[in-house]
């Protein structure tokens, strides 16, 4: 194709509004720079096409030029203003040091690689920017000659933050570097010198760079004069032959035998069922089926998912108590819609409630939702129970979540106002009242003990989405940590209430479900509700089970907030688990894990893999990046179910609810 400069300038407004702006970044003077500098001169001309796609793409040397929106994110945390002295490290291309030098005095950047040093100041000299210097060095470093800096920011990703760096930068100066103590993943943070020897750190998100070398970074990768493993035992047991070994291949999913899986999980307490995707129907539809055996065969206490308390109260109040119609399904009304009002959930659903038909009120099955994004509703939950039981309590609370009032419509927004210091915090206002409930349980039980359950965890939700809410903004890590922490004392707050004796089968994605210590999840410093729950009940009393799939469609938005499309799937990559799978050659199967785990390195399965996960987003552009960690399978799950062609759920037509906020976009 021939692609003119009128067409480059049309895609990068689009890259900066679609790309960059509409996930956040701001500052007119990074998106002013982002639209100035022409991307489509710094990667390789066989991949000019894709120059304003949102994705990484490769250079000279093995190197990267990175995602439009992790420049964008990396020089907003600069906080520059015009006329600062910056420091780069890691110039590559030199595609991030012509963005900075638009906004700027000067910019020194540092790049090990002869050749490609060459290249980004020859490229830079061609498009006339003059107040960017690109040096060749060790830039671990730094950079003594111009410093000391305004500003500092490192591509690529050291074991820990250089000392030479730390004492180039200004007094007031900032310093974004991604960090991690494992080379694949990292991450990214803010450093603020405070005075001559203290500094401030804030996380940002988690971020996967090439590894910082140097003196004080990384070694340098020793040359392979033999082939990787070479001296090695090799593996007793390919990742093929085991699954040839193990695979309990079926035909449809209907006439699937799950005796033999019901037979594996045994008497164990807690049942985690995944999703590799959260619009995938045969995930839905299997874990329905596995479900009901469980309930009719082992007699589960409740299931409990991926999904907003109020929202599955409804869904509870429908299956259990039988006071909601079928015909007011209005659950799950907000984005994403479809990922719990679709067809599929919806037969489980009616099934559940003529199950429970012909049993006693207290041997009914429930279900409830594990979620804490429903901030609002919860709010409404509370005050409407506390009016019932407690009209002058009710009065105090209504005086206290008065506090986040303001942020109804939009309750990320608080986090950002509370993190500049505009707004106070209303953390001290939502656990008061969660104490009050909690201390007046002997009064407020008396009138109906799973009431006052729904207000107890309806104010637990309020609380830990308060903190949610401010945490996000200081990276993923910890946002993610404290929201599968919810998750794991709501499934055990229902098991105490149940009793001894009660059982819990959970839906939510493989992310969630799967042992995190297994995954890179684990190098980032993520736990998880299957990982958080082994710790408490012990592997003997949990059994989990992951869903993966090759091609087919899945129902998802491009975007966060964007409208449902059916998409299809993208051919699972090389070096993944999925490929694995596909090239077993049964269109499904189940595989068990436990015999699998126990030989160790001996099978190759027992090694990471790249494992595929698709959320309520898919962007198969950048598959990679993206949708794809890497995975011990044997270790992050007991059980794996396979269907090499999948498709779309079937959503329910809805309305969103006006005026409710939005989950926040993890995705997963």
């Amino acid at each position: 194709m021939d692609w003119s400069t009128q067409t480059f300038a049309e895609l990068r407004d689009i890259m900066v509004d679609q790309h960059v702006a509409a996930r956040g970044i701001r500052d007119e003077r990074v998106l002013n720079a982002l639209r100035a500098v022409p991307r489509e001169e710094f990667v390789p001309d066989m991949l000019r096409e894709f120059a304003y796609e949102d994705s990484p793409l490769p250079i000279a040397e093995g190197q990267t030029i990175s995602q439009p929106y992790i420049v964008a994110l990396m020089i907003d945390a600069l906080d520059l203003h015009g006329g600062e002295n910056v420091l780069e490290i890691g110039a590559g291309s030199g595609y991030a040091a012509a963005v900075i030098a638009h906004i700027a005095a000067h910019v020194t950047a540092v790049e090990r690689l002869e050749t490609l040093a060459a290249q980004a100041a020859a490229r830079l000299a061609d498009l006339g920017i003059g107040n960017a210097s690109i040096v060749h060095g060790d830039g671990t470093k730094g950079w003594p000659e111009h410093a000391p800096y305004d500003a500092i920011v490192v591509a690529a990703g050291g074991p820990a933050v250089p000392d030479a760096l730390k004492a180039q930068l200004k007094i007031g100066g900032r310093l974004v570097i991604p960090v991690g103590t494992d080379p694949r993943v990292q991450e990214l943070v803010r450093i603020v010198r405070r005075t001559r020897d203290h500094y401030v750190t804030e996380d940002i998100a988690d971020v996967r760079f090439v590894p910082l070398i140097g003196a004080q970074g990384w070694a340098e990768p020793a040359p392979r004069d033999v082939a990787p493993g070479a001296g090695a035992p090799r593996p007793a047991l390919s990742v093929a032959d085991a699954i040839e070994r193990y695979a309990e291949p079926f035909a449809a999913l209907e006439t699937c035998n799950l005796a033999p899986l019901v037979g594996r999980i045994g008497d164990r307490r807690v049942v985690l069922i995944g999703e590799a995707s959260h619009g995938t129907s045969e995930f839905y539809r299997l874990r329905a089926r596995l479900t009901q055996h469980l309930i009719e065969e082992r007699g589960f206490s409740f299931v409990a998912i991926e999904g907003d308390w109020p929202d599955a109260a409804r869904i509870d109040h429908y299956v259990r108590h039988f006071d909601t119609p079928p015909t007011e399904w209005v659950a799950f009304a907000r984005f994403p819609t479809w990922m719990w009002r679709n067809r599929e959930v919806r037969e489980f659903v009616d099934w559940l409630r003529l199950h429970n038909t012909e049993r006693h009120a207290e041997l009914r099955t429930a279900f409830y939702g594990l979620d804490l994004y429903s901030l609002y509703s919860s709010i409404r939950a509370i005050l409407a129970y506390l009016d019932s039981v407690d009209p002058k309590t009710a009065a105090v609370a209504r005086h206290r979540y008065g506090c986040l009032t303001p942020w109804q419509s939009d309750p990320a927004a608080y986090g950002r106002a509370t993190l500049t210091g505009h707004y106070r915090k209303c953390e001290k206002d939502v656990l008061a009242i969660l104490s009050d409930i909690i201390e007046r349980r002997g009064n407020y039980m008396t009138h109906d003990g799973e009431r006052y359950l729904d207000a107890v965890q309806n104010a637990r939700l309020i609380a830990n989405a308060e903190r949610y809410y401010r945490t996000m903004y200081y990276g993923s890590r910890a946002s993610w940590n404290l929201r599968d922490q919810h998750m794991f004392e709501t499934l055990d707050t229902l098991l105490k209430f149940h009793g001894p004796h009660s059982k819990a089968v959970v839906w939510a994605h493989n992310s969630h479900v799967g042992d995190a210590a297994a995954t890179e999840m684990s190098a980032r410093g993520e736990h998880n509700l299957g990982r958080l729950a082994r710790e408490a009940y012990g592997s003997d009393a949990v059994y989990s089970i992951g869903f993966g799939t090759n091609t087919g469609t899945v129902a998802a938005a491009s975007e966060w907030d964007g409208p449902l499309e059916i998409k299809s799937l993208r051919p699972a990559l090389d070096g993944s688990i999925e490929q694995d799978c596909h090239h077993f050659g049964s269109a499904n199967f189940l595989l068990p894990l436990e015999d699998l785990r126990a030989l160790g390195t001996h099978c190759t399965l027992n090694l990471p893999r790249l494992e595929r996960a698709i959320g309520v987003i898919y962007q198969p552009q950048t598959e990679l990046q993206s949708h794809y960690f890497e995975a011990v399978v044997p270790h992050q799950f007991d059980e794996y179910v396979w269907f090499d062609h999948s498709t779309a759920i079937e959503p329910i037509e809805t309305h969103e609810l006006e005026g409710l906020p939005d989950t926040y976009p993890f995705g997963l």
